[in-house]
């Protein structure tokens, strides 16, 4: 079945906006399903589509990032990930994230996986790739509000990671699961 099947899609009746900023919008749709029922409060939360990167250096080291998570309160490993800009393609985002955050480029890239964080109430994509090959070409430029330590570990790091519930995000679980299984 395709993923992107849309032949069940719902009818919106109505929108209203709840709050548009930067880093939050929130809408309430009024949907019509196909059998004819109506939900007058349905909530969606529209995000800009994101990117994540698994990094592997030319000496096969996995860069990471160790950052402060507010919403659950905990530090946290992280692949190399941000927001898509507009008008950039997913592979021009993930290169300038990488870039950005660790200082690393250069590498052979492909896209392994596209996902999505909630279908059921968010309106974006995560765009997964992986990075072999890469290189240190540069020192990393944060954002006003990003702080963060970058990590070269060995795959049996990362994967003691992931076993020890140190990797807590689903969306960068998700692609690690993936490129460790061979799938």
């Amino acid at each position: 079945m395709n993923a992107k099947d849309y032949t069940k899609k719902w009818k919106i009746l109505s929108t209203e906006y709840l709050i548009r900023r930067p880093w939050l919008t929130a809408r309430r749709d009024k949907v019509q399903l196909p059998d004819g029922r109506v939900n007058p409060e349905y909530y969606v939360v529209e995000y800009p589509d994101w990117v994540n990167v698994i990094a592997i250096t030319t000496e096969g080291k996995f860069v990471m990032e160790r950052q402060y998570r507010h919403a659950v309160g905990m530090t946290c490993y992280e692949l190399p990930c941000g927001v898509m800009e507009a008008g950039e393609t997913p592979l021009e985002a993930a290169k300038r994230e990488l870039m950005e955050e660790t200082g690393y480029g250069k590498g052979e890239w492909q896209e392994i996986m596209e996902i999505t964080p909630n279908p059921s109430s968010m309106s974006n994509f995560t765009h997964c790739f992986l990075a072999k090959g890469v290189e240190k070409i540069a020192r990393p430029h944060l954002d006003a509000t990003e702080e963060l330590e970058v990590y070269l570990l060995e795959e049996q790091e990362v994967k003691k990671l992931l076993q020890d519930n140190q990797l807590i995000q689903s969306l960068m679980i998700s692609p690690l699961l993936k490129y460790f299984s061979g799938l």
